[in-house]
């Protein structure tokens, strides 16, 4: 019996990538059953295919000669798929993303919401998680996440390159009170605990002219997610540590003012990411396009927020 097009392509990626694992997460399939698939072909073919340690796995020669051979093939039969694709009136089916409750809330306006416009056929999910998950294992099509969390294999483009934490409180709690003017003021006010997913503490970070500080700030209100934290800063609880973007509309409206602003400088920003793919479904290479878009229209990406 001639080998599916999909087992073909089992075998190239475990080729492509020297094993199984990687190879998995590139076909969105557990190791376990890229394995299966890969030594039930062999059986049906009787030839070993490759040679497996438990530290590498190798093609054997018969390997080399049917890769050689299958390659060119389907390339051409995605060549053909691809030029089918280019024809098809709009992006369709269902995309789903995994990100934080945070990374959402910014993407909401600017990019989700006028994916949704643009292709009313594709139905967008997303799925807010504050830890972060194997997106292939468990059938996402892309994430968003700070850039220095994403996994090196994964490919990553650019939403927000670069965000910023700011120190907010609302006029009623600084009323009365001096504002803090270093880091270390920040022990003489009552500020809003973050208890991060691992369950440590979040702590204050800030740096000037290359002088980097890090503060248990005091208070007696703990509290785990980003927008819980800015309704209680709004309400006059204390002093709150959070990304910019997501206070601009309070900030705009006078319900907080910006403190510390010279020691909270940007760092790596929000990036999409998925796997390392060949060929990217056309629902997600629309999103991505539309990213790209925003960056040449930053400023809108910016101020839709404010909208």
């Amino acid at each position: 019996m001639m080998p599916s097009v999909a087992e073909m392509e089992a075998v190239l990626a475990v080729a492509r990538h020297g094993g199984f694992r990687a190879a998995a997460r590139d076909l969105c399939l557990s190791s376990s059953a890229l394995s299966h698939a890969v030594a039930v072909l062999e059986e049906r073919l009787a030839v070993r295919l490759f040679n497996r340690t438990t530290r590498s796995v190798v093609l054997t020669t018969a390997g080399e000669q049917f890769v050689a051979g299958i390659a060119p093939a389907l390339q051409a039969i995605a060549q053909i798929v691809d030029d089918l694709g280019a024809n098809a009136s709009e992006p369709s089916g269902t995309l789903r993303i995994n990100t934080s409750p945070g990374a959402a809330r910014m993407m909401l306006q600017p990019i989700i919401l006028e994916y949704g416009r643009r292709y009313p056929q594709v139905t967008v999910e997303v799925v807010t998680e504050s830890a972060l998950v194997d997106i292939t294992g468990q059938g996402f099509d892309a994430g968003a996440r700070l850039a220095d969390a994403i996994p090196p294999d994964m490919i990553a483009v650019p939403i927000f390159p670069q965000l910023r934490m700011i120190v907010v409180g609302a006029p009623a709690y600084l009323s009365g009170r001096r504002a803090p003017i270093v880091p270390a003021d920040l022990l003489d006010h009552r500020c809003i605990g973050m208890r991060l997913s691992s369950g440590r503490l979040y702590r204050w970070e800030f740096e000037r002219h290359g002088e980097a500080m890090l503060i248990d700030a005091p208070g007696n209100l703990i509290l785990d997610a980003t927008d819980l934290i800015l309704d209680a800063a709004v309400d006059g609880a204390g002093l709150a540590y959070v990304e910019e973007r997501g206070a601009l509309l309070h900030i705009t409206a006078g319900r907080l003012v910006p403190l510390l602003d010279e020691w909270t400088p940007p760092f790596a920003g929000l990036s999409l990411y998925f796997a390392g793919r060949r060929h990217i479904p056309r629902k997600l290479q629309a999103l991505i396009d539309l990213i790209r878009e925003g960056h040449r229209l930053n400023y809108d990406l910016t101020n839709s927020i404010l909208r």
